[in-house]
Order: structure tokens, then sequence, then C-alpha cells
């Protein structure tokens, strides 16, 4: 099947046009700009693609879409325990845009830009203008990557590695694939759920070029995120060949209920993408509210096995700092 392809800037577009303005954002969905606070905004702004406001519901103010996004009071509560760096990543980055936490993958900050700012996210704090890839880092990186033949995997990340424009997205995977002992490039990102048109002919491309294993990891938290035009993006991904999974994050108010993960769990598989993981909440300042406890969160994992095959049902997983890899949920606290 030959799947659709957009123009090639349609992406660019959407991108630029991301609503900033929470007075806009909740006009659009005919809620009061009362709903929004704005020492949150002033924060930690705004940014929602008009594509996936198009999929929250006008007029509900618990719109679980729109409390991914929505600057929020309960932000500026200080909560002990939550800090601006919550795994402890500024201690794992040898150079400007690397960050080596596991012995066998390293993770290259991309870009410090996001389609969309999601208001639980880990990186909200993270100094990007201290860890930005320009040429002289880049090469820095990459020289780093070979000198460690340990690593097999690099993973693009950010912000969101597809804000960077496909041309050097090309020539990044270009110079990665020249270094020997890498067997996989892994993409973590977001946009092709809040901005499907960014699934272009090049950028698959780009990702099949080389002898690299390509994965596509996205972040998606709720069924109604995924439409027509995302399960069109993802075809284009799998068509290809690339292997598509998901991971989400355990949110309150948002997707803790058995039946929304399993609709969810069942919304990826239907389109080719397989439930990878399911983090709780990463402890980052402004997002306790969000937070889901170990133990609600195993009981939710555990009714989930009631009622899926056991490669619908994500790992249930934190990410603890100085740990060698993610650390399951489970009883015993198996590390994988």
């Amino acid at each position: 099947m030959n799947a659709y392809w957009p123009a090639p800037d349609a992406w660019q577009q959407a991108l630029r046009t991301a609503i900033t303005d929470p007075t806009e954002l909740l006009r659009l969905l005919q809620l009061p700009p009362s709903l929004s606070d704005q020492d949150a905004q002033n924060s930690f702004d705004l940014r929602v693609p008009r594509a996936l406001v198009s999929r929250m519901e006008p007029g509900n103010p618990k719109d679980p879409l729109l409390l991914q996004v929505l600057p929020s009071a309960r932000e500026m509560i200080a909560t002990p325990g939550y800090s601006n760096d919550p795994l402890a990543e500024l201690g794992s980055n040898p150079s400007a845009g690397v960050v080596h936490k596991y012995r066998d993958r390293v993770l290259l900050i991309t870009s410090g830009g996001c389609a969309i700012n999601c208001r639980y996210c880990f990186r909200r704090h993270f100094p990007y203008q201290q860890n930005q890839l320009g040429p002289e880092q880049w090469q820095q990186a990459l020289t780093y990557i070979g000198a460690n033949p340990e690593l097999s995997e690099a993973i693009l990340s950010g912000g969101d590695p597809l804000v960077t424009p496909d041309t050097r997205l090309s020539r990044m995977i270009t110079d990665l694939a020249g270094i020997g002992h890498l067997k996989r490039i892994r993409i973590h990102t977001r946009l092709p759920v809040v901005i499907p048109e960014r699934v272009t002919r090049t950028l698959v491309e780009a990702l099949t070029a080389t002898r690299l294993q390509a994965v596509v990891v996205l972040h998606c938290n709720h069924p109604r995120e995924v439409d027509d035009s995302v399960r069109t993006a993802i075809t284009r991904l799998r068509d290809a060949g690339i292997t598509v999974l998901n991971q989400a994050v355990l949110l309150r108010d948002i997707n803790d209920s058995v039946d929304t993960l399993q609709q969810l769990s069942e919304t990826l598989f239907e389109v080719g993408v397989l439930p990878y993981y399911l983090f709780v909440l990463d402890p980052v300042a402004g997002a306790a509210h969000f937070d889901v406890s170990d133990n609600d969160a195993q009981k939710l994992v555990g009714e989930l096995q009631t009622r899926l095959p056991g490669y619908l049902i994500p790992r249930l997983a934190r990410e603890i700092p100085g740990r060698p890899s993610k650390t399951l949920l489970t009883p015993d606290q198996t590390d994988v």
C-alpha cells in the first residue's frame, strides 16, 4: 500500500502556527480564560499544535489532552522530592549534547525545541543552551561515541529530534553509521502524533538509507491522540520497515484508568505500534499533581493483565538515577 506523502514543508507550517497563547486555546475550546495560570505560563510556555487541539473536546475543562498542555496554578506549588533535574542527567553529560547513562546506549540532544510543551516533561528545566550540537560539538560527540566501543545504539532525543530538518538529520544519521560498533539509531519523538505531516518522504529515506536499524519510539498517552492522520503517518513508517514502539507516562486524571490504558494499547497495536513502556512520573518540579503512586500503578497494570495478551501490556517502569537500567515496578523491583 502506498501511503500518502504530505508536502515537504507542511510540518514546518504546522510548527509555526502552534498555539502559544492560553487565552486563544481556551477560546477555541469554549472555555473560560481563568482556567490557565499566568505564573505557570511564565515558568514554562504553552505550546500545542492545532492538530492536537482539534482532537480536544470543546467545553470540557477536564479533557485529557487539554490537561497535558494547559498551564496550571498547581505547577507553582513547591513539592519536596521534586527537582529541576529529576534523573540527574547533568551528572551523565560528558560533552555538550551527549547524555550517557547506560552502558550500551548514548543519547544525543538533537534539538532543544519541541512541537508541544507537555506540562509533566522531565526536561522542562534542562539547560538546552549549554547542550546545543553545533558543528564543533557534533564532532566531539562523534569522537566520544567512537571512543566507546561498548555503545551499540544512538538515541536522538531532545526536546524533540524531529523538529530538526531532514537534511541535517540525514547527515547526522550518515555520520553515526560511519561508527562501526553502532548497530541501531533510535528516535524518541512526539511529532508523528501531534504533527503527523512530519513523517515526510525525506525523513523516511534518511531513517532507512544506512546500515543502521531504525527504531521510532512515539510518545502517546491517550487513545484520543490517535486519529486518521496519525494512523497514516505510522503507516508511512511501518511500510518502510521501521520498528515503531510507544512509551507513555502514567498521569493522574489523564490515563490512570484501566479502561483508558486498555484502549490505548489496542488502538496503538491496530496501527502497528507495540506498547513498550508505561513510565510512572519522573519527579520534576512543577508536575507533582500528575503523580500516580507506585502501588496504584501496579494495581492498574495488574488489572490490565487480566484484559490483554502479554504483548499488549507495556512494561511499568521508573528511571532511578545511578542505576544501570530502567527499573520495572514489579514486587521484587526487577531491573531490566
